[in-house]
Parts: C-alpha cells; sequence; structure tokens
C-alpha cells in the first residue's frame, strides 16, 4: 500500500513537470495563433493538455518501472523514445499532408519536441527511482538475437504489416468521414480496393513514406523490447501504448485542424498504432536459433 501511494505521488509530480515543460518550452518555441483564444477556451486547452500530460506520463512510467535498465541507459532509450512517438514519427506525416503551416513552423515543433523529451526523461527516470539497473534482473537474456537473413525476412514482414494497418484503418476509420475528406480535398472512391489504386496511381510516394516509417517505428521499439522484464506480451503492451500515446496530442486545439477531423484522426492512429505495436512485437518474438548462445542484454 505504502508503495502503491509513494508510486502514485510520482506520478503526480510527472504529471505536473510534463504539463509545466510542454506548456513553457512550446510558448517559448512556437508561434502564438494570430487569435487568442477566450477564458472557457482557455480552460478547455488546459484541460486538454492536463489529460495528455497524464497519458504521457502513465505509459511512460510503466516502461520505465519495467525496465531492467537504469541510469544514462534508461535516460537514453527514454529520449528516443518519447522523442520519437511524440514529434518525430507525427511531424513527419505533418510535412508530408499538411500544407499550410506558418513559415518556419515544423522546424520549431521538431525543435520544441527535442527540448520536452530532453527535459522530461532524464528527470522521468530520477523520479521514479531508476537511478541504477536492477542487478537481479541483468541476466543473459535471449531477445532480439537472430541471424542477418532473419531480421531482413522480419523487418520486411514489418514493413508489410506497417502498410496494411495504416491505409487499411485510414480509408474505414478516417476516410469515411466527410470532415476528414473535405479537409484534405479528397473524395471516397467506393472502396478500400480502388482507394489503394488511386494511392498507388496518383501518390507511389506515400506508399514509401509510410515504409520508411515503420523501419522508423521499429527502431524506435527495439530498445524498449530489449529491456523490458516479464514475458513478451508485456513487451508488446509497452510498444503498443508508447505508439499509441502519440495520438493524445490530438487532443489539444490548434488553428490547422477542426476538432471533428482531430477525433476522427485520434480514434484511427490510436487503435491502429496500438495494433501495430502488438504485431510488431508479435514478429520480433520468433525462435531463439538452435545452438546459438544468448546474448547479455
Amino acid at each position: 500500500m505504502k508503495e502503491a501511494l509513494i508510486i502514485a505521488i510520482r506520478l503526480l509530480a510527472l504529471t505536473a513537470l510534463h504539463f509545466i515543460c510542454f506548456a513553457g518550452v512550446s510558448a517559448a518555441l512556437l508561434p502564438l495563433p494570430p487569435e487568442q483564444p477566450e477564458s472557457a477556451q482557455s480552460g478547455a486547452v488546459l484541460a486538454a493538455l492536463l489529460a495528455v500530460s497524464f497519458l504521457n506520463t502513465a505509459v511512460v512510467a510503466y516502461v520505465i518501472l519495467r525496465s531492467r535498465w537504469g541510469g544514462w541507459k534508461l535516460m537514453l532509450v527514454i529520449f528516443v523514445a518519447f522523442y520519437g512517438v511524440m514529434t518525430v514519427m507525427p511531424q513527419i506525416e505533418t510535412a508530408y499532408f499538411v500544407t499550410r503551416l506558418p513559415p518556419g513552423m515544423l522546424p520549431r515543433l521538431f525543435l520544441s519536441g527535442a527540448v520536452i523529451a530532453a527535459l522530461f526523461a532524464p528527470l522521468a527516470v530520477l523520479i521514479l527511482g531508476k537511478r541504477k539497473p536492477d542487478r537481479a534482473e541483468e541476466e543473459i537474456h535471449p531477445r532480439l538475437v537472430m541471424p542477418a537473413g532473419e531480421w531482413v525476412g522480419k523487418l520486411s514482414l514489418i514493413v508489410i504489416a506497417y502498410v496494411a494497418v495504416y491505409f487499411t484503418f485510414g480509408y474505414f476509420i478516417a476516410w469515411q468521414s466527410a470532415a476528414v475528406r473535405a479537409y484534405y480535398s479528397g473524395s471516397d472512391p467506393g472502396s478500400f480496393l480502388a482507394q489503394m489504386s488511386s494511392v498507388v496511381r496518383d501518390t507511389p510516394s506515400l506508399l514509401l513514406l509510410q515504409a520508411a516509417r515503420a523501419i522508423m517505428w521499429a527502431a524506435i521499439a527495439l530498445p524498449v523490447i530489449r529491456m523490458m522484464k516479464g514475458q513478451w506480451w508485456e513487451a508488446g503492451l509497452a510498444v503498443g501504448l508508447l505508439f499509441a500515446v502519440a495520438s493524445s496530442q490530438l487532443l489539444l486545439p490548434n488553428p490547422l485542424m477542426p476538432w471533428e477531423v482531430r477525433m476522427v484522426h485520434l480514434l484511427e492512429t490510436a487503435s491502429s498504432n496500438f495494433l501495430f505495436g502488438w504485431l510488431l512485437v508479435l514478429v520480433l518474438r520468433g525462435r531463439r536459433p538452435s545452438g546459438s548462445k544468448p546474448a547479455r542484454l
């Protein structure tokens, strides 16, 4: 009971810390919208930011507390994972799809995300008491030990899985919304196959982009898989939650995307990213090659 209370207090402290980091860095580095929100809208923004801060803190805390690693090594992994899922991956899509960004906005988004992650990641590790690794857990561990040929095959399968999940959820959830189609000035061709045909014909670069993003998702997930305690399902849960929590930023009002569009994208990306996180870990689980020696992780 005492330990649970201590963890709860630390989570509240981290939530407040995330809130302050996000609000302070955003105010310093991102341009203010031309129209300032009224008091009622300001309250909604603060509530949304508090929800985002809590969701991010809860997921990051779970990963940290269940990690076998500690100290600077864990801080680095949390920084990469946090910056990757919260900034790099979503802003890559922003750069591709959103053409109405103010001048200089995109570099500032990447910079602000890096600063927030650099502040939050080490403090989260320290506050949660993971200054040192769990010595009892630093046993020889066979995860992700496989020959190069198997890596190539599994990464290829991960790319196929991500592209399939991305476009399936994109069509059957996002593209069924009239508001989303209007926002992107698109139309529904009538079927998923027709939609994919138009993507291949008109925007083949989008397929290449998502294939590249699949490899980037995998790169973010690998150290998390290696450091997690417990069974494979727990690594799958950690990766799925990390990938899904990136969508929480859609709760925050912004002048570039209407509320209805953001909520549809929230449902689409949170569900698809969580599923893909599970699939990624499932693909990488595999079996240790017979006769091979497990590596120390």
